[in-house]
């Protein structure tokens, strides 16, 4: 399957309050030969990617996310209609355990999915056209994001870079909340850039979180030691 569905601890807590998370993982940056996170380099994220947390760190996960990717780089129109089957597949598990269904398509990547259309039931459509009554969401360092669908909610990352201060300001007029990886759980404050600051780490249903807030999240396999400015602390 393209979808992981809940094997990511953090998402696994969303079980608590009803809600049943698949996510789709792919090769991050330029892992693929084709950058599929654009932002990277100005936010300095790329060495402390997600990407090799956890399950990640095994070569077994990442061979396939390789493999996703350039099924996804190659084959875009057949890699849309399987993450629909998955999609489906999905609906199908939480129905019969009783839980709601939830997509995150960019797990360990930032592909603007609202301007990807493939031929799906015989007309052109967005996988958020394609599944209406489905809440997605995705974590971004793409501040300039528009046309964003009802069904399809997003949280801006945030960096501690000089250079990429104009683009967390863009966030910030724009009333995103804003994700911030702090390096330990000690140096979360109550406010930061001037914005409430809220738990993020005990589920990962953003959807549910105000707009307008920091989300404090803390750092994890690489981003534990990274000192570009990515994470703060």
């Amino acid at each position: 399957m393209l979808l992981s569905i809940d094997t990511n601890s953090k998402t696994v807590k969303g079980q608590k309050q009803g809600y049943m998370t698949g996510i789709l993982y792919l090769a991050p940056f330029t892992l693929s030969g084709i950058n599929l996170c654009p932002m990277a380099e100005k936010a300095k994220c790329h060495k402390a990617c997600l990407n090799t947390a956890g399950r990640g760190a095994f070569n077994s996960i990442q061979r396939a996310r390789l493999k996703k990717t350039q099924y996804f780089n190659n084959e875009r129109e057949l890699f849309m209609l399987e993450l629909v089957r998955d999609i489906n597949a999905l609906i199908r598990k939480a129905k019969r355990e009783d839980f709601i269904p939830i997509v995150r398509l960019n797990g360990t990547s930032d592909i603007r999915y609202e301007n990807i259309k493939f031929n799906h039931n015989g007309k052109l459509s967005t996988i958020f056209e394609a599944f209406p009554d489905i809440q997605f969401y995705d974590y971004t360092k793409i501040s300039n994001r528009r046309n964003i669908p009802d069904n399809y909610d997003l949280t801006y990352s945030y960096s501690g870079i000089a250079g990429y201060q104009k683009y967390v300001q863009i966030a910030i007029n724009a009333g995103m909340r804003i994700a911030t990886v702090f390096r330990n759980r000690s140096d979360i404050p109550e406010t930061f850039l001037n914005m409430r600051v809220v738990d993020g780490d005990n589920s990962d249903l953003r959807h549910l979180d105000a707009h307008g807030v920091v989300v404090a999240l803390y750092a994890k396999g690489k981003a534990r030691n990274d000192m570009s400015g990515f994470v703060v602390g």
